[in-house]
């Protein structure tokens, strides 16, 4: 019989009671550890997790810098305005998308129910404007022009607009002061993408931009948009379990932009703008003898540019825009007016991506490069009515002859066949279409005159032009070759086809019809306002090429100037000062006694004396591009108009016009120191106070009008002559 202990358990009973213990002990001691680590040794870390579970951070935006004209006035500023904006995230959380809380908004804000819902809308390739192109995760704005009963509806009413907020907010703003839209300049802005941000973002993960961020689009906005944005703040709320705020925890103030100080003055850009514009109306009523309609004058730039620094004091594209209306999302219709083929291209600024041949006004760089080759200021050549060249005949400005003249007087009176003389003559000193070791020097004066390069202006999207030369006729003809020659197999008669064949066949070779075309600015030549604005200031100031620029000063909100942008010398021209003084002669005849005397007859020469170079440039299909370009010891101005005829027609009344404002020259051709606007270019900056306001405009004191040592002969009578380029193709030579 077993024996069985007085308990009752058995040894395999107590052993398993004893294994039950000890996994029991086990895992008190397991608990009681978790317990202490979490309760003490990570207990800071899961409070701090537990506080930040109640708290919503909101990005504060940063106030953007304005930007000033050289005197201190805003060209770019904020207005506090009421917006309503809209959170997407709030919309697809209804049960039908959010569309009776956008209804009942559009009510309120007295809008069409589809402008509200398109305006919330995501943009993608398919959908066109009005749509958000920012973060889907920020307030989309609706409106900045409610009104304060509008804002109450909305923020007494709460329950029926979930997701809607109306804040008073900085809302960007172009106040054109003296008329001074700048919009090419200026640029506008529009809201920060998910991309960019993404794209921002740095190995700790954060962006560089804020999900409410606007940046720049173009112009000044864009290239100084990281000195203008700023930095956001944040505010930290405090919400309960069902997401209602309770209170504020802090946060951190937002950090205002810079302001960029620029060297363009208002009053003359307003006035350039003013006199581009109605140059552009008077042509369109005026009648071309060639094409014997009206001047259609479709567009046009001007560039006002202080000869010693490079600095733009004006600069001016048609037609133009209001930067005002991207504020608060852009309209389709605004949008269509702005990138319809209908519209020219507003957007485009054309001074610095306008191409076009620069026609006479290139005879200055051929000068340089002809003198350069050996040829001296005495030398004469044959300015005859016209030019046979490889059996084709090349014609001067209505059959003109002015006999035996040297390059100074074939400038002054425009002369192409002096020109075409001295490229033909180069041409076949450098081999003709079998060269071997060719100086080639009218392009390579063209290539240091800065020409075929950007100028390296501080706004975006410059255009580089292009010198014609032996290097880029091969590029072209490798990219072109297999488009022309199947082109000429196609055997049609048409023009198109006909220089196809000829372009299949030898594009590759520098023709002489190339050379002389290349020598008057026509041909394949192409030059920008801003490049012919630099050149023309280095012929003023003995020689130096500087890189435009419009901003001066990077200023904190302070009033501490944050960066000091110097003028920049960008290299010289290949001229001796004799030569200078040469070509200077030559452009003060163009306006005393040479194509552009009819339009400056009375100019006060002896006083200020005035540089000119007309032009007129031929392009197929299209009437002629009116181009003038001039300088006096203190500025150039440069103004191009397409389909504008004529260079001292089209754009000379203008130009003058601008003069007389700056100079203070009245009908009578008197000086008025006391309404010369600017006499001297602004070299100053404005005084700032200490919280960043304009304390004192920046004033130029008093106007310096000496006469030249030398004064110039006075206005000679009606025009005398004007060399027109003929539109020819290059000779078979």
């Amino acid at each position: 019989m077993t024996n069985i202990p007085p308990t009752g358990r058995t040894g395999r009973v107590t052993g398993r009671l004893l294994i039950l213990q000890v996994l029991v002990l086990s895992l008190l001691a397991t608990l009681g550890g978790r317990l202490w680590y979490l309760q003490i040794r990570e207990g800071q870390h899961y409070t701090d997790q537990a506080s930040s579970n109640h708290i919503r951070t909101v990005l504060v935006p940063a106030v953007r810098g304005e930007i000033l004209d050289a005197n201190g006035t805003a060209l770019a500023d904020n207005a506090t305005k009421l917006v309503v904006s809209v959170s997407r995230t709030s919309l697809l959380q209804q049960k039908d998308g959010g569309k009776a809380v956008l209804d009942r908004l559009a009510v309120v804000l007295g809008l069409p129910a589809q402008e509200v819902h398109d305006k919330v809308r995501l943009c993608d390739a398919k959908t066109p404007q009005p749509c958000w192109n920012g973060s889907p995760y920020q307030p989309i704005p609706v409106t900045d022009k409610a009104t304060t009963q509008q804002a109450m509806q909305i923020m007494e009413r709460s329950e029926d607009f979930p997701g809607v907020t109306a804040d008073p907010t900085a809302v960007r703003e172009y106040p054109a002061p003296h008329g001074a839209n700048a919009a090419q300049v200026l640029g506008y802005l529009s809201p920060v993408t998910q991309d960019e941000i993404d794209a921002a973002t740095g190995a700790n993960g954060k962006s560089a931009y804020a999900p409410a961020d606007q940046i720049g689009r173009s112009g000044l906005e864009s290239v100084y948009d990281s000195a203008l944005r700023g930095k956001p703040g944040t505010t930290d709320l405090e919400v309960d379990n069902l997401g209602r705020v309770m209170g504020t925890a802090g946060g951190s103030p937002a950090v205002p932009g810079d302001d960029v100080v620029t060297s363009i003055d208002s009053r003359i850009q307003g006035i350039a703008e003013k006199q581009l514009q109605q140059a552009l109306v008077t042509l369109r009523k005026t009648y071309d003898p060639v094409t014997h309609e009206n001047f259609k004058a479709d567009s046009g730039a001007v560039v006002v540019m202080d000869v010693h620094t490079g600095r733009v004091v004006a600069m001016a594209s048609a037609p133009t825009f209001n930067p005002n209306i991207w504020t608060g999302g852009i309209s389709s219709k605004d949008y269509k007016a702005l990138t319809s083929n209908s519209s020219d291209f507003p957007l485009l600024n054309r001074a610095i991506q306008g191409q076009s041949a620069p026609g006479s006004t290139f005879k200055v760089v051929t000068t340089s490069g002809a003198i350069n080759a050996g040829y001296t200021y005495s030398d004469t050549f044959p300015c005859t009515s016209s030019m046979t060249i490889g059996g084709r005949e090349f014609k001067n400005f209505e059959g003109e002859n002015f006999g035996m003249i040297n390059l100074s007087k074939a400038l002054e009176v425009s002369c192409d066949t002096v020109f075409y003389s001295v490229a033909y003559a180069q041409w076949l000193k450098d081999g003709g279409t079998k060269p071997k070791k060719p100086n080639d020097w009218l392009y390579k004066a063209a290539h240091q005159f800065g020409l075929g390069q950007k100028t390296g202006i501080d706004l975006p999207s410059e255009v580089a032009g292009r010198v014609p030369d032996r290097a880029w006729h091969q590029a072209y003809y490798d990219a072109m070759k297999d488009t022309w020659c199947k082109q000429a197999k196609s055997g049609k008669q048409d023009y198109g086809t006909e220089v196809a064949r000829e372009d299949c066949a030898d594009f590759a070779t520098l023709r002489a019809g190339d050379e002389v075309n290349y020598a008057i600015g026509q041909g394949d030549t192409l030059v920008t306002p801003i490049q012919m604005a630099r050149i023309y200031s280095a012929l003023a100031n003995g020689g130096t090429l500087y890189q435009p620029q419009v901003a001066k000063a990077v200023v904190s909100p302070s009033g501490q100037v944050v960066k000091n942008l110097a003028p920049v010398v960008q290299g010289k021209l290949p001229d001796s000062k004799k030569t200078l003084q040469y070509i200077d002669q030559a452009t003060a005849n163009v306006v005393t006694q040479g194509t552009a005397a009819w339009k400056f007859q009375g100019w006060p020469q002896d006083k200020i004396a005035l540089h000119a170079k007309t032009g007129t440039a031929e392009v197929v299909g299209k009437q002629t591009t009116s181009w003038f370009d001039t300088y006096t010891k203190d500025y150039a101005i440069v103004m191009t108009i397409s389909q504008g005829g004529t260079g001292s027609g089209g754009a000379g009344p203008a130009v003058r016009n601008i003069y007389n404002a700056l100079y203070g020259i009245q009908a009578n051709n008197t000086i008025d120191p006391k309404k010369a606007l600017l006499p001297r270019a602004q070299t100053s900056l404005p005084a700032f106070n200490s919280d960043g306001s304009v304390a004192q405009q920046a004033a130029y004191t008093g106007p310096v009008l000496s006469a030249p040592a030398t004064p110039l002969q006075s206005p000679a009578g009606p025009l005398t002559a004007y060399a027109l380029a003929p539109e020819q193709r290059r000779p078979l030579a």
